[in-house]
C-alpha cells in the first residue's frame, strides 16, 4: 500500500512547456558556449555529408577508367575529412562536457542555496534521502540534456537537412520513395517518449525512497533503533521490494528503447535495399550514374541514422526534462524567511530581548513542503493553527528570563522565534529594540546563540565543529573556549586532539561531552544573547554538574532566555514566566510566584515531592548572573 502511494504521482505525462521554457532560461548564461558548440556541430555535419559524395565520385572515376591520380586525390581528401571529423569530435565532446558540468554546478548550487534558506519546518517534514536525491540524481539527469542530447540533436538535425538536399539533387525519385517509411519514425517516437518520461519519474521516486531509508537506517541512532526494536526481515523485504521495482523499471526502459531502436534500424535497412534496387535499375537504364547509386546508399545511412538518433533524442530529452521538473519543484518552494533589502545591523552594546503581543502558528505543509519529498500521495492539510496567543515579555540587558510550564505549552516555540527560525504572524520579536524582521541575518546570528537539548555536532573534527561559530578563531581561542566549557582536558586526551573526528552527530562523545562542546562553540562565538532550550534535560547528575559549570561561564554578563522543565533550577532567574497553552499565565520571581499560590506553586510542589533533590536529577541550571555586558 505504501509503495503504491509513493508512485501514485508518477503519471506517464510529458513535462510541460513551462518546464521547457524554464530549462532554456536556466541555460541562458551558457548561451555563448552553446553557440560555439552549435557552430562546431554544423561544421561536423557538413563534413559528414561530404564523404558519401566524394565516395560516389571515386566510383564514377573507376567505372569511367579515369585518371588514377584523381582517384588518389579523392581518397586523400576523404582521409583528411575523416581526420578533421575526429578532431572536431574531440573538441565537440570537450565543449559538451564543459557545458554539462557547468550546468550541474549551477543547478546544484542553486538547489543547495535555496534549500538552506528554507525554514526549519521544511526539514522537519522532508525526508533527507529524497532531498539528497534531487541534488544528485535529478541534477545529473538534467545535465544529460546538454552534455549528451544537445550535441546529438544539433549535429543530427543539420546532417539530416544537408543529406536530404544532396539526395534530392542526385535523384529526387529514389529519395522520395526512400522517405515513404518516414512516418514509422515519427509516431513511435512520440509514444515512446511519453512512456520513458513516466518510467523516469517512477524510478526517481523509488530511488529517493531507497536513499531515504538508507540514510535513516545507517545513521547511529537509526541503526540503534532498528537493532532494539526493528524487524530485520521486514526491513530487508521492504527495501528489496523497492529495489525490485527499480530493477523492473530499468528492464522495461531498456527493452522499450531497444525495441524502438531495433525497429527503426530495420526500417532503415529496408530503405537501403530499396535504394540499391531502384537506384541499380535506374543505373542500368542509364538514368543514373553508378557513383550516384553508391552516394545515395551512403547518404541514406546518414539520413536514417540521424532520424533514428533524433527519435531516440526525444526519449532522452523527455527523461531529462523530468529531472529538470523535479529540480524546479524544489526551487519553486518559497522560503518563508526573507531578509529585507534595507535590513539593519543589531545595535552595538548591551541588548535586550522583547516579545510584544506575539501570535504564531506553524505553517501548513503546502507552504513549505512537497508530497514527493515527504514520500506521500498528498500533503497533510493541517497547519496554520495559532499556538502562541499574545505572548509579551522583556529580558533586560544582562538579565535572565526563564520560561517554565507543561510540555507542549509553547516554550520551545518562543525560543525558535528569537533567532528567526520562524516569523511571527502578529506582534513583534525585538532584539536590541529592533524587530528581528528588520535585522540582517548575519548580525542576528552574530548576536544570538542557542543551545538545544540534543547538542548536535557534525561528522567532522572538534576543530571544525568549533570553527563553525567563528571561522577566524585562533588556536588559543579554541583552547580557551574548551577550557571555559570544562572540556579541554578531554580534548587533550583524544588521539588527535582538536583534529579528532567526533562521529556523526557527535556520537563518539557522551551526551554531556556533546553538550559541553556546543557550549564551547557558543563561548567561542561571543554572542550577547543566549537561548537555552532545556540544555541539560537528558543528562545524568555527573554530566549535569560539568555542564552547569560551563553554562555559568557561557551566561555570564549576557542576556539570557532559558527554557526549563524542572523548576528547582530557575529559582534565581530575574524573571520567571509560566507558559500554558501558548499564553503567559503567570510572571514574577520565584518567591513572588510561590507566594501567589498559582500554577507555578502547583508545579513546584509536584516536582519537590518527586525523587531527588528538589525536582529530581538532570535539572536545567540557571545560575544567578550579575548584570553587565558580554565580553
Amino acid at each position: 500500500m505504501q509503495l503504491r502511494s509513493l508512485t501514485a504521482t508518477a503519471e506517464h505525462r510529458p513535462p510541460t512547456r513551462a518546464t521547457l521554457r524554464r530549462t532554456a532560461d536556466f541555460a541562458r548564461p551558457h548561451r555563448r558556449r552553446i553557440a560555439r558548440f552549435v557552430l562546431l556541430s554544423v561544421v561536423t555535419a557538413l563534413l559528414a555529408v561530404a564523404t558519401p559524395v566524394l565516395a560516389g565520385r571515386v566510383v564514377d572515376a573507376v567505372v569511367a577508367g579515369g585518371d588514377e591520380h584523381h582517384v588518389v586525390r579523392l581518397a586523400v581528401l576523404i582521409a583528411l575529412i575523416a581526420l578533421a571529423e575526429a578532431a572536431l569530435g574531440l573538441l565537440g565532446r570537450r565543449l559538451s562536457a564543459t557545458l554539462g558540468e557547468g550546468l550541474i554546478l549551477d543547478l546544484r548550487t542553486a538547489v543547495f542555496d535555496h534549500v538552506q534558506r528554507m525554514p526549519v519546518a521544511f526539514f522537519t517534514r522532508t525526508r533527507t534521502g529524497a532531498l539528497v536525491s534531487r541534488l544528485n540524481n535529478d541534477v545529473i539527469g538534467a545535465q544529460r540534456a546538454f552534455s549528451n542530447t544537445l550535441s546529438g540533436v544539433v549535429s543530427n538535425l543539420v546532417t539530416l537537412l544537408l543529406t536530404l538536399v544532396v539526395m534530392l539533387t542526385l535523384s529526387w525519385q529514389v529519395t522520395l520513395l526512400a522517405l515513404v517509411l518516414l512516418p514509422v519514425f515519427v509516431v513511435p517516437a512520440r509514444r515512446t517518449g511519453r512512456r520513458m518520461a513516466g518510467f523516469q519519474r517512477e524510478a526517481a521516486d523509488l530511488n529517493a525512497a531507497m536513499g531515504t531509508r538508507m540514510t535513516e537506517r545507517f545513521s547511529a541512532p537509526g541503526a540503534t533503533l532498528v537493532k532494539l526494536f526493528g524487524r530485520p526481515e521486514e526491513e530487508s523485504a521492504e527495501f528489496a521490494e523497492r529495489a525490485r521495482r527499480v530493477r523492473d523499471i530499468g528492464v522495461r526502459t531498456a527493452m522499450a528503447q531497444e525495441a524502438f531502436i531495433t525497429a527503426l534500424t530495420l526500417v532503415s535497412a529496408l530503405a537501403l535495399a530499396l535504394v540499391y534496387g531502384l537506384g541499380g535499375w535506374f543505373a542500368l537504364r542509364g538514368a543514373l550514374e553508378p557513383g550516384a547509386v553508391v552516394s545515395l546508399a551512403l547518404l541514406l545511412t546518414r539520413l536514417y541514422a540521424p532520424l533514428t538518433a533524433l527519435a531516440g533524442a526525444r526519449v532522452e530529452i523527455m527523461s531529462a526534462l523530468v529531472s529538470f521538473e523535479r529540480v524546479f519543484e524544489v526551487l519553486d518552494l518559497k522560503p518563508l524567511i526573507e531578509e529585507k533589502p534595507d535590513a539593519r545591523e543589531v545595535p552595538e552594546g548591551p541588548v535586550s530581548v522583547e516579545f510584544d503581543d506575539v501570535r504564531f502558528g506553524y505553517p501548513a505543509a503546502d507552504r513549505i513542503s512537497l508530497a514527493s519529498l515527504e514520500e506521500v500521495a498528498s500533503l497533510d492539510t493541517r497547519g496554520g493553527t495559532e499556538v502562541l496567543h499574545g505572548v509579551s515579555f522583556r529580558a533586560e540587558p544582562g538579565r535572565t528570563v526563564a520560561l517554565v510550564g507543561s510540555s507542549g505549552a509553547g516554550k520551545s516555540t518562543v525560543a525558535q522565534l528569537l533567532p528567526r527560525l520562524y516569523d511571527v504572524d502578529a506582534g513583534a520579536v525585538r532584539v536590541g529594540g529592533v524587530d528581528v524582521r528588520d535585522l540582517t541575518s548575519a548580525s542576528l546570528r552574530a548576536t544570538l546563540g542557542m543551545v538545544t537539548q540534543d547538542g548536535h555536532l557534525f561528522h567532522d573534527t572538534v576543530r571544525a565543529n568549533l570553527l563553525l561559530a567563528r571561522p577566524g578563531a585562533t588556536e588559543d581561542d579554541l583552547w580557551d573556549a574548551l577550557r571555559r566549557a570544562r572540556l579541554d582536558d578531554l580534548v587533550r586526551s583524544l588521539p588527535d586532539g582538536l583534529d579528532t573526528v567526533v562521529g556523526e552527530r557527535g556520537y563518539r562523545l557522551s551526551g554531556g561531552e556533546r553538550q559541553r562542546m556546543t557550549i564551547a562553540r557558543l563561548l567561542l562565538a561571543r554572542q550577547r544573547v543566549v537561548v537555552l532550550d532545556e540544555a541539560t534535560a537528558h543528562l545524568d547528575n555527573t554530566s549535569e554538574a560539568a555542564v552547569q559549570e560551563a553554562l555559568t561561564e557561557a551566561l555570564e554578563g549576557r542576556t539570557a532566555v532559558v527554557i526549563a522543565h524542572r523548576l528547582s533550577t530557575v529559582r534565581t532567574a530575574d524573571l520567571i514566566l509560566v507558559v500554558e497553552a501558548g499564553r503567559v499565565v503567570e510572571r514574577g520571581t520565584h518567591e513572588e510566584l510561590l507566594a501567589a499560590g498559582g500554577r507555578y506553586a502547583e508545579l513546584y510542589r509536584t516536582q519537590s515531592d518527586g525523587p531527588g533533590d528538589g525536582g529530581g536529577p538532570g535539572l536545567d541550571p540557571v545560575p544567578r548572573l550579575p548584570a553587565g555586558t558580554a565580553p
